[in-house]
């Protein structure tokens, strides 16, 4: 089953996503996207890995999602990525002119036919004011596309405002 789950800033997804793979009763693989960039993203990652379970499996993953997810996906246990937004993010950093909808393409092809039970945490970006630079521009546009992709894939979409989760797609 895969799974993806959106929501603003501090609306309780990743929460909700970590409570959703201690359900499974599987094995989980927690795969990190952020890098820690400044003193405020090393504490919230660090705030992060005291959530988690210790006996959690965790591999960071800034960059080549796609093939960490070709090496997980047929395993049996339940992959939770947290964050797809922060791995765009480093995407746009590092590769900011490359072929984003073939990236995209290529992530959603990886996981067409899983094992693993996948859960994907996204921020849901578009809801705000529209950025002013083209770069902020960019991202939002692309962040867009990126959840509109995994939603066609996944069998559930659960949007999470408030700590409360509403189902978009899929049957409880």
């Amino acid at each position: 089953m895969i799974q993806l789950i959106l929501g603003g800033a501090r609306s309780g997804k990743s929460r909700y996503a970590e409570q959703l793979a201690i359900n499974t009763h599987k094995p989980v693989l927690y795969i990190a996207t952020a890098t820690a960039s400044d003193a405020e993203m090393a504490a919230r990652i660090a705030h992060h890995q005291q959530q988690r379970p210790s006996e959690w499996q965790v591999r960071e993953c800034s960059l080549d999602l796609v093939t960490v997810l070709k090496e997980e996906v047929q395993k049996p246990q339940t992959i939770l990525v947290d964050c797809l937004t922060l791995w765009l993010n480093n995407q746009l950093f590092h590769f900011p002119k490359q072929d984003f909808s073939a990236l995209f393409d290529s992530l959603a092809e990886t996981i067409k036919f899983p094992t693993a039970d996948i859960i994907f945490v996204a921020n849901e970006v578009g809801l705000g004011i529209i950025p002013l630079g083209e770069i902020s521009r960019t991202f939002v546009d692309e962040a867009g596309r990126l959840n509109q992709k995994i939603s066609q894939v996944a069998d559930s979409v659960f949007f999470i405002a408030a700590g409360l989760p509403l189902q978009l797609k899929g049957s409880n």
